[in-house]
């Protein structure tokens, strides 16, 4: 039983007049005022100024930590001036040639090195294009047409990623044993879905019975290692080396989607992590440190169906900027101490959001790795995305959206994780993060207990509806 929430202080009113005149303005031109449907939050749409380590401040000077990190490249931190100098060095020398820069073959022997097992890669500009890429290389090898994906799993905004990938209403996905197609948003044509089967994440044997029945004709189940779209989830105990046996069994290719757990879990991703030697792997966010780099690569049989028979290019892939970030930030990742401090700091944080939780006897969960993690308020520890529906998402929301007020910015939405840089290591900010957590958890209880928790998780359910 939970205890009775503490008093606590109301939460400081955010600035917002240059934001409100923003959002309107940028509303007649840009749909739902923004670049992205993720940054589409209404009238509480933030429009960002600058950002410096671990900090943003937006355009009402309102600042805060930031526990998003641009959805997870930022991984050394804002304006992080290590990589700003080499990438303003490097792109005063020309920018896009469609030709190919030293920078572009640097920046992939330096993805083969620190996976230790991609032995030919290619960049794109975004991982999007990378999982398009990837999928596209894997009909090609196989010579077969249909991809296997894991329900709640987001492998970009491609036609053929958005299938399954973030319902409310867990009974859309269809029967627990044969998930339907769900098409997240129209405009996707039905032939194209149908060449994606939806399959439960962390289950062995459906997976099985999946390949039995329709094996002849898949090319490539493609996997986020966790779960990434629902903060984090893990997989059980040997999935992964289970799913690896049975994809070789049935002459199915493995791709492992490490743009967000890429260069982040370890230096050589998940697959290094969890000891899994996929055949292809998409990469993206920490490779540039927020720069727009990505790449797909892999076993070098399988990738040799480029040039020749597969097609794939693009003008700015590898462009000058992108792949000077990915060869200065991986180098950082590979030469110095960087993982490790995230690590740790991401631990510290768990360590002390523990010290808040646990008197109040609300049942909780960590999911994901201390890099890139997520805090799931339920009494079992969720095993796929179904298992979100069960969590107490609108407690959640209420504590994070509340953290923006006081000066800590979590996205508003419990599947996301948390994101933890470098330089969240420097200072206070740990500290700071468990307060602001505090008062805002015990902001969100207050709420409840009088019956207004919907109303003070307006914001981020505003931000779920526009996502």
């Amino acid at each position: 039983m939970a205890t009775e929430p503490r008093s606590t202080t109301p939460a400081p009113t955010l600035r917002r007049t240059r934001q409100l005149e923003t959002y309107r303005r940028a509303s007649r031109t840009l749909p739902g005022g923004t670049n992205s449907n993720f940054r589409a939050w209404g009238e509480q749409t933030i429009y960002i100024d600058r950002g410096q380590g671990g900090t943003v401040w937006d355009l009402d000077g309102n600042e805060y930590i930031d526990l998003r990190m641009g959805y997870g490249p930022v991984i050394l931190g804002h304006a992080d001036a290590r990589v700003d100098d080499y990438v303003n060095d490097h792109m005063r020398m020309g920018v896009s040639f469609s030709l190919t820069s030293e920078d572009e073959v640097r920046a992939m022997e330096l993805v083969a090195e620190l996976t230790g097992w991609v032995e030919m890669a290619r960049m794109t500009v975004s991982g999007t294009e990378a999982t398009m890429h990837a999928m596209r290389v894997a009909r090609a090898y196989t010579g077969r047409n249909k991809i296997v994906k894991f329900e709640g799993q987001y492998h970009g905004v491609h036609d053929y990623a958005l299938i399954s990938v973030t319902p409310d209403d867990m009974s859309e996905l269809g029967d627990a044993d044969n998930p339907v197609r769900l098409a997240w948003g129209r405009g996707i044509p039905e032939a194209v879905a149908d060449t994606i089967i939806p399959a439960r994440y962390n289950n062995i044997e459906l997976l099985r019975q999946l390949f039995e029945r329709e094996g002849h004709d898949i090319a490539a189940v493609i996997v986020e290692p966790v779960l990434g779209n629902a903060q984090g989830i893990m997989p059980q105990p040997g999935f992964h080396a289970a799913m690896r046996a049975l994809t070789e069994e049935f002459g199915i290719l493995l791709i492992f989607d490490e743009v967000k757990t890429g260069f982040r879990f370890a230096r050589g991703g998940a697959a290094e992590y969890f000891g899994i030697r996929p055949d292809l792997a998409t990469f993206a966010k920490a490779m540039g440190n927020g720069y727009p780099a990505a790449a797909f690569g892999g076993r070098r049989e399988v990738m040799s169906v480029l040039p020749d028979k597969v097609s794939h290019g693009g003008t700015y892939a590898g462009n000058r900027v992108a792949a000077a970030a990915a060869v200065k930030t991986l180098s950082i990742i590979r030469d110095t101490n960087a993982l490790e401090t995230i690590h740790a700091t991401g631990r510290r944080v768990q360590d002390g959001l523990r010290e808040v939780l646990n008197p109040t006897g609300l049942p909780y969960v960590f999911t994901g790795h201390p890099s890139m993690f997520g805090i799931m308020f339920t009494e079992q520890a969720p095993t796929e995305y179904r298992d979100w529906a069960k969590s107490d998402h609108e407690l959640y929301d209420a504590v994070a959206f509340g953290m923006h007020a006081r000066g800590a910015m979590p996205e508003p939405d419990s599947r996301e994780p948390w994101f933890i840089c470098e330089a969240h290591a420097q200072g206070d900010t740990v500290d700071r993060v468990v307060s602001i957590f505090e008062e805002s958890l015990n902001a969100a209880l207050e709420a409840r207990a009088r019956g207004e928790v919907a109303e003070h998780a307006q914001g981020a359910q505003a931000h779920e509806a526009a996502g």
